[in-house]
């Protein structure tokens, strides 16, 4: 995570007192270009870091070389914890680096930034339902991409037949309890769902990594082309205007308000795949909503009604 990158960098800073973004590539496993992201970042987010150039250049905190946190006024103190805090309440190890961080902190600091990271608690489980632990094959992967080593793959996509893959893994992202590695193959940066892989073998060989790869940003460009890939049919329906926040709810950004019309209503945008996954989204509506155009979405809600009827027709 890229919010341990950068409470790490801070702590490395005070460590040494000055560094270069070659030798906090180094000691954090990253390329020198995310180093120097990280260091701007912090930068930019108002922490006193500041970069020194010349011979003996690099980057410090203000004030030099410190065995605590008091390059930081309460402001800055405030944002950094609140910045970590949730992930102690699902972590042990957040927790326990939590209290380290509390105690490095100046005195005058310490009540507010305990406040802050108790600000927000993170209750990963849903109602009626135990807290999920992390797979052991997450674990495996993790270990992996830590360690920089290939990994071989047993994988079995969809629709397709198991196949065997040796790849250098990049990082792991949790998307609402789906894991997904992103890792570099003979054709290039892939995305593999983590519960269609079948058995997965750290090989110990050095896995290739690009100096310049960044995971959020790796990430970003997945989500991407997915949405692009589930709006490739848009249906144009109208609704009464006080369910539009149920069609926000359900549908996020795959659902766009045209305008208002004449009868009170308002005309709503709506993109899925396939005319018939948009059917089913709206079927359950009635007549509560109308549908404008394609007729691919038309024919397919009247054939969707045709067959409830046909089942339930005859039942009181």
């Amino acid at each position: 995570m890229r919010a341990d990158r950068l409470v790490a960098t801070l702590l490395l800073m005070q460590a040494r007192g000055r560094v270069t973004a070659a030798e906090l590539a180094e000691e954090l496993e990253i390329s020198v270009a995310t180093a120097r992201r990280d260091l701007e970042a912090l930068s930019t987010a108002g922490i006193p870091v500041y970069p020194q150039p010349g011979r003996n250049g690099g980057w410090s905190l203000l004030g030099g070389a410190r065995t605590d946190l008091s390059g930081l006024n309460a402001t800055e103190a405030q944002a950094l914890f609140l910045l970590v805090g949730p992930a102690a309440s699902v972590a042990p190890e957040a927790k326990a680096a939590l209290r380290k961080l509390v105690r490095a902190l100046p005195d005058t600091f310490r009540a507010d930034a305990e406040a802050a990271a108790e600000a927000v608690v993170i209750d990963p489980a849903r109602w009626g339902e135990h807290v999920k632990e992390r797979p052991e094959l997450v674990r495996r992967l993790q270990d992996a991409v830590v360690r920089r080593v290939k990994v071989r793959l047993r994988y079995a996509g969809r629709g397709r037949a198991e196949s065997e893959r040796l790849v250098d893994p990049l990082g792991l992202i949790d998307k609402d309890d789906i894991w997904y590695l992103i890792a570099g193959t003979e054709k290039g940066q892939r995305t593999f769902r983590v519960e269609r892989i079948t058995e997965a073998e750290l090989t110990g060989v050095p896995a290739e990594r690009p100096d310049d790869f960044d995971l959020s940003e790796a990430w970003s460009r997945v989500v991407e082309e997915m949405e692009q890939r589930r709006s490739l049919l848009a249906a144009t329906l109208l609704i009464e205007e006080r369910y539009l926040w149920v069609m926000q709810d359900r549908h996020g950004r795959h659902v766009e308000v045209v305008g208002p019309v004449d009868d009170g209503r308002i005309k709503l945008r709506l993109t899925a795949p396939t005319p018939l996954m948009i059917a089913q989204h709206l079927a359950g509506w009635g007549a509560m909503i109308e549908v404008l155009d394609p007729p691919s979405v038309q024919a397919e809600l009247a054939r969707l009604g045709k067959e409830l009827a046909a089942r339930y027709s005859g039942m009181e």
